[in-house]
């Protein structure tokens, strides 16, 4: 099979599209024909600095396509089913093998790109509002990065569990597109200071919860909490790690969270969570955006594109 290869961790310009071994199966796995791969965040940081498993590498943890095998101890699926599925690397190619606890049956109707694209912001979005966040009805949420994928998920869902929503970017037409999904107010953080403009926003008392995949922007996701206001961290994508002194949130009564789905993707409660959003999918309730489609042959452009931050949701590879 084709996949796209590195031999040590770097820019864009790392990856080679090379032949590789097709991967085996396991005794729970199943194997895929990859049909649409999401590129995560958190591949482009694996790729530009990373552990590497193999040699070549082929980094991704995200993907959707069709079963073509499944290994002996695997009895709720079965080839020719189509499914989405996460794993620690491996999504950059034409072919992986997975265990079938990582996948989810992808509804009827539902595209395949789209569907590649949900496990992992959908539901990351779902845990740093509900299961963490503890976000209810009538409350204000300020929710970094709003065109990236966690971002403009977590907009959509916040505006249906009924709050205010504020959303950062870094450019007025990247905020002015999530007004339909139910942006409330949007902040250029490039033109203006957006602690102080959340405030304003809420009429000095700050926000009740902060979604931050960025990481760089804690100390102004503080600036903007309120009293007793929570902030769910889910990410670097920032990639300029600052200091970060916690006494900040002493004085304000304020919680600091930091969420995972990695960590509890397995469990029934997240297995359940994703085969929810797939369905809300399927019933239109809830929209993915995608903004380009790559060849996989291309992934150095792929993920050139998404560090550059034009893009405007996510950013898929097609094999």
């Amino acid at each position: 099979m084709k996949a796209a290869v590195y031999y040590e961790t770097g820019p864009p310009s790392v990856f080679r599209y090379e032949e590789v071994p097709d991967p085996v199966c396991g005794r729970g796995d199943v194997v895929v024909d990859i049909e649409a791969v999401s590129i995560e965040g958190g591949d482009t940081l694996n790729r530009a600095g990373g552990e590497m498993a193999s040699s070549p590498h082929i980094v991704g943890y995200q993907c959707a396509g069709t079963i073509a095998e499944v290994g002996p101890d695997v009895t709720d699926r079965q080839p020719g089913q189509r499914v989405v599925c996460t794993m620690l690397w491996g999504s950059h190619a034409e072919r992986i093998a997975a265990p079938s606890i990582v996948t989810w049956l992808v509804p009827d109707g539902v595209d395949i790109v789209e569907a590649a694209c949900v496990p992992v912001a959908f539901a990351t979005a779902d845990d740093c509002l509900f299961e963490f966040g503890h976000l209810q009805p009538g409350e204000t949420v300020l929710i970094q990065a709003g065109a990236g994928g966690v971002g403009l998920a977590a907009i959509q869902l916040a505006q249906r569990a009924g709050a205010t929503v504020i959303a950062t970017a870094s450019s007025d037409e990247k905020l002015d597109r999530p007004r339909e999904d139910g942006l409330d107010h949007g902040i250029n953080y490039r033109t203006s200071d957006f602690p102080t403009i959340a405030r304003e926003l809420t009429g000095g008392r700050g926000v009740d919860l902060v979604v931050d995949p960025v990481g760089s922007t804690l100390p102004g996701s503080v600036q903007a909490l309120a009293y007793r206001g929570r902030l769910t961290l889910v990410g670097s994508a920032g990639r300029d790690p600052r200091p970060f002194d916690a006494g900040m949130l002493m004085m304000g009564n304020q919680t600091l969270t930091g969420v995972f789905l990695g960590a509890e993707i397995t469990t029934p409660r997240v297995q359940a969570l994703v085969d929810r959003l797939l369905a809300e999918v399927a019933k239109l309730e809830i929209r993915v955006v995608v903004d380009r489609r790559f060849p996989l042959a291309d992934a150095a452009a792929a993920h050139a594109y998404l560090e550059s931050r034009q893009a405007f949701g996510r950013v898929v590879l097609v094999p």
